[in-house]
């Protein structure tokens, strides 16, 4: 069905173009002067073949654009999620911050390591391949992970895996909870890719993942950057 736009504002006189349109989905449709120019498209961030960009003046979006500050969360698949850990062009960082992860504890491996076992962490599974290729590209995967004073079973169990991590070329790092807490670090898990991006992870009370909502807002974005240099700085290479 097709969607009603209404139209909010124009610059124009009385040939249409350009114009803001909304959407009763609250969206907005920009009407515009097509971007051809072959150099110009190829600065675009991964522009689709679905997709498209035009240029509009900003007197069009200081005019016409939503002047109230609204926080829409934007979540994404976890199918989209994953494709950000092939797309990225230089880095991805994360902060682990949970006691326990409910996945974690679904593997074979973590009732091997339960059971006292020597676990043989598979550095040849599918996860492993794509970091080892991803890092030959030159691409830097960090982590700081928080753990407590004494470790829950679930981050000794990270502790453990760590092996597997520095295997394919992570660099993981671990700062103590009173450390994180002294650092003002946010309790919750993020990965910030290139700096510019952040998906921040959302889980229910069984610790389970339930989403992934991305954070795009330079302000935001670089608030994410500053908890990073923070953790970075303080935390210490993994014994694990």
């Amino acid at each position: 069905m097709a969607r009603h736009l209404r139209k909010v504002g124009t610059n124009s006189g009385n040939n249409g173009c350009p114009t803001l349109y909304e959407t009763e989905a609250g969206a907005y449709v920009v009407q515009g002067d097509r971007v051809t120019d072959p150099n110009e498209l190829g600065q675009l961030d991964n522009l689709t073949d679905d997709e498209g960009a035009v240029v509009v003046p900003r007197e069009l979006l200081a005019n016409f654009g939503p002047k109230e500050p609204v926080h829409v969360p934007q979540w994404i698949e976890f199918d989209e999620f994953d494709g950000m850990f092939t797309t990225l062009k230089h880095s991805a960082w994360r902060l682990e911050t949970r006691r326990r992860y409910a996945w974690d504890e679904q593997q074979d491996t973590y009732r091997q390591f339960a059971a006292g076992l020597s676990v043989e962490w598979d550095l040849d599974d599918p996860w492993c391949r794509e970091r080892r290729e991803q890092t030959a590209l030159g691409k830097r995967f960090e982590r700081v992970r928080v753990v407590d004073e004494p470790p829950t079973p679930g981050q000794l169990y990270l502790a453990d895996n760590a092996r597997r991590n520095r295997a394919v070329g992570e660099d993981i790092r671990t700062l103590t909870r009173a450390q994180a807490d002294e650092l003002h670090l946010p309790a919750e898990d993020f990965w910030l890719f290139d700096s510019r991006v952040v998906a921040l992870l959302h889980f229910d009370e069984g610790d389970e993942m339930t989403g992934v909502e991305l954070i795009t807002n330079p302000v935001e974005v670089l608030r994410y950057c500053q908890f990073r240099e923070a953790a970075w700085h303080h935390a210490l290479p993994s014994e694990g």
